[in-house]
């Protein structure tokens, strides 16, 4: 593997916002799932839970609700009173609709796809219809309550809406706007202890019972027709404030604000009998703060708390055999980059929701044996902090490889700043005459010589700007693909020599261009999974690619067709156990001195593969082991020999936002340990602990 040194950096400040509401596509396998900060992201449970989508949020854009409606279009409703449509190809808000109640606290669609239901703040439920090719319409009211309405369910059948709010959980009938029944959730609590009542989230099922979770960690079951009370459960004693329910209404999931989730499923009073009962079955913890949204999909319940976290845990009974599917998943970290390295300049760059921050890396000048920590002769300095005007969140950013060019982009707005440094001062200039491109940009990268950036747009185009001295640009070129395609570029990856650039868009297709010429020069064979990371080796000009199913292969851009090596591993196969990882490759890397080495990160784990050496042969007794770097040390040399591999991992670094190469021997991680993001998180319901 080699040794390197290594600058562990722990102080990019990112503290993921939380997660505010989730929204499961079950033809698609899709997770549609919003953030406190108005973030939207995608996550495809067919691609291996790879986020194949990210829409960065604003500063006055609230969003409560997320519904997938009319096949696989997105809508989302929240304090602002609009009702957006998501563009999922140009990663955008497409158009928005004004609900006219004021803040929308709750939406729903019905089984169709064809309606939404919006719940508001001045107590009405709204119905709209979803319009063919775009948008949605308003059709009618439904009957006006007091009192915001904070959840909504409709019926399998369409044909009634239950709403919940405060004391109350009302059942309207579609067809006439009517209240067919009004239940006053709090009647059973004695008078000397009553309180207010807050309905968080209910649930309506094709039997007619009402199934809701309140303020008071209660979980009640509701006969709609009588208004009668069937079952109540109370599963914390704070608040339960999300719940789900599964395709075939045999189990519910329920996420409390002591961040715990809890299973009911629907039982047996006896063995073979027919009188069935909810039962709670299963309780989990693997959340620290509320538990605001949660989903039941066929294999999983998944949850989404404000401490970020997303969770999915697999019900085991589903699953029939060990693969992704029976993996306990837990994503804090985006799967985008957040952090760009100017190699030449040792210069850091971190994106924040609204600002950008420039650090300086630290220096040594002693030397050391292995894993032992040197003192710094000169500390890590934070340069330059640049801040975005207006709402809008930035969508991407980079720093050139001197570090004398910054760039990000918003989703009305391209900045580009020259970056002079003199000595221990530095100054920042706003280049002027940035070209009026089409926006937003989705990936910024610059030339391995700094002079030219290139842009990653929608369609599949990517533009090419030359950068001038002292601080100018120069739009050169647009490229395009062939075929032509609706969504946007995503990744980019250029070639150390300036003559190739490779491109992927949403469709998973990856385009290589010609750079000398200024036009297409091939297409990679398509692949049935999302592209995760790729990059294009310094002298040989091999692309790596690596996929959501932790698939490599690596393409050959001269000859245009896969290497001799690729067609070696996917002939023989991966390691059963590096293709079950449940993180993916975020980033590539290579060695400059060892053309056979690869550098390799997702979240839990760094790898150098060398494609010098054999790869772990999967046996069909899944008996080989595909041992990491600290176990190869404690063997003894011929077992050491003998478990000799091309992957070479180290897992010392996680959680692992970004690793890069400086050079042949030096080596900068960035990681954000769970501790430090929790640290900076609101206290927890306060929970009484055993000895305390």
């Amino acid at each position: 593997m080699g040794e390197f040194e290594v600058h562990r950096v722990r102080f990019f400040g990112l503290v993921p916002a939380g997660v505010r509401c989730m929204a499961y596509q079950h033809n698609g396998r899709r997770l549609a799932l919003a953030r406190t900060d108005g973030a939207v992201e995608v996550y495809n449970f067919a691609a291996n839970y790879y986020m194949e989508k990210a829409i960065p949020g604003h500063q006055t854009r609230s969003v409560e609700a997320l519904c997938w409606a009319a096949g696989e279009r997105l809508f989302g409703a929240g304090l602002s009173g609009d009702i957006t449509e998501y563009d999922l190809e140009r990663l955008r808000p497409a158009r928005a609709v004004d609900g006219f109640g004021g803040p929308i606290w709750s939406m729903a669609a019905n089984n169709d796809g064809t309606r939404l239901a919006i719940g508001c703040e001045d107590g009405s439920v709204k119905l709209f219809q979803v319009v063919p090719g775009g948008g949605v319409q308003f059709e009618k009211n439904l009957d006006r309550q007091k009192g915001r309405v904070l959840c909504l369910s409709w019926h399998p059948s369409g044909t009634h809406l239950a709403a919940g709010s405060i004391d109350f959980i009302r059942v309207l009938d579609v067809h006439s706007g009517r209240t067919a029944q009004r239940i006053m959730v709090n009647c059973h609590v004695p008078k000397s202890k009553k309180r207010e009542c807050v309905v968080w989230s209910i649930a309506f099922l094709s039997s007619g019972t009402v199934i809701s979770s309140d303020s008071f960690g209660r979980v009640q079951f509701w006969d709609w027709e009588r208004g009668t009370l069937q079952d109540s459960h109370t599963v914390s004693s704070s608040a339960a404030l999300s719940l789900a329910v599964s395709e075939k209404e045999d189990s519910i999931v329920v996420g409390t604000s002591a961040g715990a989730t809890y299973q009911f499923q629907l039982l047996p009073v006896k063995a073979g009998g027919q009188e069935k009962r909810w039962v709670r079955t299963k309780p989990f913890q693997h959340h620290t703060h509320d538990v605001r949204a949660v989903v039941h999909t066929p294999t999983a319940l998944i949850s989404g708390g404000l401490d970020a976290q997303l969770v999915i845990r697999p019900l085991m009974e589903k699953v029939q055999k060990k693969g992704y599917d029976a993996a306990l998943r837990k994503f804090t970290l985006p799967h985008r980059r957040l952090v760009s390295c100017a190699r030449k300049a040792r210069l850091l760059l971190f994106q924040f929701s609204q600002h950008l921050e420039l650090w300086r890396l630290g220096s040594t000048n002693k030397t050391g044996k292995d894993g032992e920590t040197l003192p710094l002769s000169r500390m890590p300095e934070h340069l330059l902090q640049l801040k975005s005007k207006g709402p809008e969140h930035i969508y991407c950013s980079c720093v050139s490889p001197c570090g004398s060019w910054i760039a990000y982009s918003t989703a009305s707005r391209f900045h580009l700043y020259r970056v002079q440094h003199e000595g221990d001062s530095i100054s920042v200039k706003k280049v002027p005459g940035v070209p009026k491109l089409l926006l937003p940009a989705y990936q910024l990268q610059c030339a391995s010589d700094s002079g030219r950036l290139f842009i990653a747009s929608d369609r599949g185009s990517v533009h090419v700007v030359q950068l001038l001295e002292p601080g100018g640009c120069k739009h050169l070129h647009t490229l395009r693909p062939p075929t032509g395609t609706r969504e946007a570029v995503y990744l980019l990856a250029s070639s150390a020599d300036g003559n190739w650039l490779a491109a992927v868009s949403g469709d998973w297709e990856v385009h290589v261009y010609s750079l000398k010429h200024f036009k297409h020069h091939c297409t990679v064979p398509t692949y049935s999974c999302a592209v995760t990371a790729l990059a294009i080796h310094p002298t040989t000009n091999n692309l790596f690619i690596s996929y959501s199913d932790q698939q490599l292969f690596e393409f050959s851009i001269p000859e245009k067709q896969y290497t001799a090596w690729s067609r070696a591993v996917q002939n023989s196969g991966l390691h059963k156990l590096w293709l079950e990882r449940d993180s993916p490759i975020t980033h590539i890397a290579f060695n400059p001195k060892n053309t056979s080495q690869v550098l390799l990160h997702d979240v839990y784990m760094l790898c150098v593969l060398d494609k010098s050496l054999p790869c772990p042969q999967p046996l069909p007794d899944d008996s080989a082991v595909l041992v990491n770097q600290s176990t190869l040390k404690q063997l003894s040399e011929p077992a050491r020999r003998r478990q000799l591999h091309a992957f070479k991992i180290c897992k010392k670094f996680q959680p692992l936002l970004f690793a890069d190469l400086l050079d042949e021997r030096c080596l900068v991680t960035v990681e954000r340990p769970a501790l430090d993001i929790s640290a900076q998180l609101p206290p927890p319901v306060q929970q009484k602990k055993f000895g305390t």
